[in-house]
Order: C-alpha cells, then structure tokens, then sequence
C-alpha cells in the first residue's frame, strides 16, 4: 500500500461529486468502497473508501482514501476467526490518482454479510476498526461462541444447542461437518438431553441473526 501517511492538499484543487473509472460506465462517489491496483502484480486489490475527490487545473482526478486492511496485513497477522471476506477499516488516509481506481466494491456490516445467501466476488464485511500505527482494534472485544471461546466466522459452520443457545463448531463437539449438517436437533453435553425433549428445532442461520 503506497505511503505511510498522506500528503496535505495542495490550493488550487476543486471538489468533484463523482468520478467515472476508465474504461468503464462506473461512477465512483463520495462513501463509495473501490479497489484500488495493488503496488506488486499478483496480488489481490487494495480496498479503500472514497472520502474526497478533487481535481486541479489539469483535470487531473485525485481520490483520498481510507484504507481497509485485510487480516494478514494487520500487526497480529491473519487468525483462526478471521473470515475469508473480512477487512479491517483502518485509520490509514492517503491520496491517490483516480488512475489506480480498478472498480467498485460493497464492504457490508457483519450484520449484515451474515444475512446474505450468496456473497459476490467483490463483497467483503467489516467488524472492526484498525489503529495501523499500533495494531489496536475498536472494539477491542467481540461475543464468543463454543468451547473454544472464538469469535464467529461466518465462513465456519455451526450447530445451535436447544438448551443453553449457545453455538459449536462440529469439530468442538466431536462432530464432522457432514454429520452435523444432518441434524435436526442438537444438545450440547453440558445440558442434559432429556430436560429438553420437548424443543423442537429452533436452529437460526447464523450467530449473529438472533444476537
């Protein structure tokens, strides 16, 4: 990612309200996610959000941005809870030609990413907001799920106790994937299965649905 910091603007720079990316009909606006061409060929996009758009007496576009980080660019690197969609909103500003703007993305709230049923090629979420200097992150603590006390990953499946609502990975619970992808109720060892035979299946899509 170009920078540590971003340049002060210069005077003589005008406001622009949008800004159509090259080569294409997409027009970018102020708020709008982009993916911006990554400095090292190969790599997969940078991801930022657009907090101005200016041009100077030459029409030259310049964008400032706000970073995302991805997991593995943090200080504390890429864990196990960490989605394959997820970036950090970091605290990170720079400002940039128009010209690196390579498309438009949708950087979803958690809440919201896992309520979707199919999640496109260029949709990410974000649950935290990243110090880069310090590798600090706001909130500095989430819920925890199952016996492993991990934050949920939305790409891991897990099944719903009927007694305690708590969640599980199989794995945790001495489960495969596929046969936990088979049950219709579940009951977690520490809640005693026949206090609750009356529960009927009360499964939700995800942990952070019913939260």
């Amino acid at each position: 990612r170009p920078g540590v910091s971003a340049p002060k603007l210069k005077a003589g720079k005008k406001d622009l309200h949008s800004y159509t990316i090259r080569g294409t009909n997409k027009i970018v606006r102020v708020g709008d996610c982009v993916l911006m061409r990554p400095s090292d060929i190969g790599n997969p996009p940078y991801v930022a959000r657009v907090e101005k758009i200016e041009s100077d007496n030459r029409n030259n576009v310049k964008v400032r941005v706000r970073w995302y980080y991805r997991p593995e660019e943090s200080l504390g690197g890429r864990r196990q809870f960490h989605g394959a969609k997820e970036l950090f909103l970091s605290d990170h500003y720079d400002v940039q030609s128009a010209q690196t703007v390579e498309g438009k993305c949708i950087v979803h709230s958690f809440k919201n990413y896992t309520k979707l049923e199919n999640v496109g090629a260029e949709e990410y979420y974000c649950r935290f907001e990243y110090k880069a200097a310090t590798g600090a992150f706001t909130p500095d603590r989430v819920a925890v799920y199952c016996k492993c006390e991990m934050p949920y990953n939305p790409d891991d499946l897990m099944v719903q106790c009927e007694g305690c609502k708590d969640w599980y990975h199989p794995a945790c619970v001495g489960m495969t994937i596929e046969e936990a992808k088979m049950l219709e109720h579940f009951v977690c060892f520490e809640c005693s299965e026949d206090d609750f035979k009356q529960f009927q299946n009360g499964f939700h899509a995800s942990p952070v649905s019913d939260a």
